[in-house]
């Protein structure tokens, strides 16, 4: 069974960076167009970014230019390099598929202090 493992979140000043780390276990990610989420308090799940099998990328639009998704086909992860960071980031991130909905991981809080 596919299981997804998110690391990498902790406490940041704004303008600060971060990168997080997605490692999959039980599926080989390399097929799969893959993506970061984030739930902010009191908040529905949100897109952030997407990177497809062919590494083509796409973010949305408040983290356009800051952020950067990744992936390695090797280390079986998914990364995003989260730089100049905004309070308004402050969420657990997640990570999945946007193929297949594999089993949520446990996230990885990011807080961004002002």
């Amino acid at each position: 069974q596919a299981q997804l493992v998110e690391s990498g979140g902790g406490l940041v000043e704004a303008g600060g960076s971060v990168r997080l780390s997605c490692v999959a276990s039980g599926v080989i990610l390399r097929p799969y167009t893959m993506a970061w989420y984030r739930q902010a308090p009191g908040k529905q799940r949100e897109l952030v970014a997407v990177i497809a099998s062919n590494n083509n990328r796409d973010y949305i639009d408040s983290v356009k230019d800051r952020f950067i998704i990744s992936r390695s086909s090797a280390a079986n992860t998914v990364y995003l390099q989260m730089n100049a960071l905004k309070p308004e980031d402050s969420a657990v991130y997640y990570c999945n598929s946007r193929n297949v909905a594999f089993k949520w991981g446990q996230g990885t809080q990011v807080t961004v202090s002002s």
